[in-house]
């Protein structure tokens, strides 16, 4: 079925009048009293006194102007995942790669425009674990607004649904215990759509925690779908309902007709429901965790949310009915979903790049390294510095800079890169084995050391990189965010990604690829991306398990300077905080 109302930009919106406003929020972050799973907790980090956060509504070219003031004991920074922030490279928000984080008592201004985009992105704190709490979406319309869009189908409606995690314990205090002892943080009490849990912690004498959504039968509804957890890929369903996904990621899909959204930590979907194919009553919706490790034996929790979809005169004592349970482990079900994709070709918008300047091989996965020195296990009487968990790309396990240091941003603006980055991340792994064998899993190519390495590309290179996981500890799909780019997700698979052997077994997606800012690297496999540097500034690629990146899976891309100042990286914001 064609969807001409998701026809944007040059059919429907070129003509539109409406000029550009700036669009203004103020954010408290701060103690929030709550009660969640039957006891009344205290969250350090909420903000506006919120869970989730406030949405922000922008149309297409707006300005978005927003006041962080940190009234929270920790350091604190706001990340706008997927925002390119073109001409703004200093608003992106990593804390020590493009700014100083805001410290406790302090302020800061973020500036950006969101020209060129629309859709369902979001934004959350990009410092330690806090996005646990700081978290919200972020809703681009097109230009003209809702009533651009050609009167039918239409969506009658759209509603967030912010998928989480929550943790009785203090986030903060939990990252920085497994820092220090070496090990991986314990998995999450709940989750959470909305910031509510759901069933079956509903049932106590606390206030009530579970999510509702009201419809009206014959309506349609676009559901923004944002997975905001800090560790765990999600299966959706609505029982008697199915979906027709039109956008992943702010980019719009050809449509997709399916009865699961799978969605994993830094991505959206877009999704049409009909609230038109089943009797007027209340049914479950039910978030899923995808538990997507093979081999290891990471922490998990099996337990899931719930939502309620109440129709318009439904008996509100009402049993609601259930979707059919998802196994956690449905690897073929989630590798279907996200595979089968494929973007909505448009007049106007960005086609694949045919020709390719850098060509890069990526291990992305798990693996031991030596304690740091803060780590409590490296104090030993005999000197040793036993082995802890760690990650990386490349054998390279991403270490931030020293909070004394100037950020990485900072360090390239200035021209003096000593002491805060190396440009020596490789472009293919140090070691070729067989990457996702069970008798590759040795301590061997487990180890790697800590580093801070970038990748330098000269302004407008075209690059394509394989993303190929690794069997070290254990299989995981891990979701490989890239900062400050779209990128072309030309194809998938399982195993060993060959380049020799990839053309007579199957073709890259050259015509309609989906276009991501965060891809889900199949569980033991592999994904081939392409993207063009055409944004000055250092760009954060990682994991987006904040886990995975606490332990070092990441790295840095460093874009080079353009031809004119509108190419090049401007000055800091004189309000941009120090180190």
């Amino acid at each position: 079925m064609a969807w001409p109302w998701l026809l944007p930009l040059g059919l429907f919106f070129a003509a539109s009048v409406a000029q550009a406003a700036v669009v203004e929020h103020t954010f408290n972050v701060g103690n929030l009293s709550i009660s969640q799973l039957c006891e009344q907790a205290m969250i350090i980090t909420a903000v506006n006194g919120r869970l989730p956060g406030p949405t922000i509504k922008v149309r297409e070219g707006d300005t978005v102007v927003v006041h962080l003031v940190n009234e929270s004991p920790y350091n604190m920074t706001i990340h706008w995942h997927g925002v390119f922030q073109r001409g703004s490279p200093w608003a992106d928000g990593p804390s020590m790669v493009t700014q100083c984080p805001v410290k406790p008592g302090c302020n800061y201004t973020y500036r950006f425009n969101v020209t060129g985009q629309e859709g369902t992105l979001w934004w959350h704190a990009h410092i330690s674990f806090l996005r646990a709490t700081v978290y919200g979406a972020l809703v681009i319309r097109p230009r003209g607004g809702a009533a651009s869009y050609p009167s039918s189908p239409k969506p009658h409606r759209e509603e967030v649904l912010l998928l989480g995690e929550w943790w009785n314990a203090n986030v903060y205090d939990l990252e920085r215990t497994a820092f220090l002892s070496g090990n991986v943080t314990g998995p999450a009490n709940a989750y959470t759509i909305n910031g509510k849990p759901g069933d079956p912690y509903s049932n106590c004498s606390a206030a009530d925690q579970t999510y509702k959504f009201h419809v009206r039968r014959n309506e349609t509804y676009l559901l923004r779908i944002i997975n905001a957890a800090l560790n765990t890929p999600m299966f959706l369903r609505v029982a008697n309902h199915s979906f027709t996904v039109v956008a992943a990621d702010a980019a719009y899909t050809t449509p997709y007709e399916t009865d699961v959204v799978v969605v994993a930590p830094g991505q959206t979907v877009d999704a049409l429901m009909a609230a038109a194919g089943a009797a007027p009553g209340r049914y479950y919706m039910v978030a899923t965790p995808y538990d997507s490790a093979v081999g290891g034996t990471p922490p998990f929790n099996p337990a899931t949310a719930r939502a309620v979809v109440e129709y318009a005169g439904a008996a509100g004592d009402e049993t609601p009915q259930l979707p059919p349970p998802t196994q956690n482990n449905d690897t073929a079900t989630a590798f279907r979903f996200l595979s089968n994709l494929t973007a909505l070709v448009l007049p106007g918008k960005p086609t694949v790049p045919l020709s390719v300047d850098t060509r890069m091989f990526v291990t992305v996965g798990l693996g031991n390294g030596d304690c740091q020195p803060k780590q409590t296990l490296c104090n030993t009487t005999d000197g040793t510095r036993p082995r802890i968990f760690s990650s990386s790309m490349n054998n390279a396990s991403f270490l931030l800079p020293d909070a004394g240091s100037p950020s990485m941003l900072q360090a390239h603006y200035d021209g003096n890169a000593s002491g805060v980055y190396t440009r020596d991340f490789p472009d293919r792994p140090p070691v070729i084995f067989d990457y996702t064998a069970d008798a590759s899993d040795t301590d061997e190519l487990k180890y790697t050391t800590k580093s801070t390495k970038v990748r330098t590309l000269r302004y407008n290179e075209t690059v394509e990189m394989v993303l190929q996981n690794t069997r070290l500890i254990a299989k995981e799909s891990h979701p490989m965010h890239l900062h400050g780019f779209n990128f072309f997700v030309l194809a998938q698979g399982f195993g060993n990604y060959d380049e020799a052997a990839a053309a007579p077994g199957f073709k890259f997606n050259l015509v309609n690829p989906q276009e991501r800012n965060t891809v889900a690297v199949p569980t033991g496999g592999w994904a081939v991306i392409r993207f063009v540097a055409n944004n000055p500034g250092m760009w954060f690629m990682h994991c987006h398990f904040d886990a995975h990146l606490d332990l070092g899976l990441g790295m840095v891309f460093e874009v080079q300077d353009g031809p004119t100042a509108e190419t090049s990286v401007p000055p800091p914001p004189l309000d941009l905080p120090h180190c």
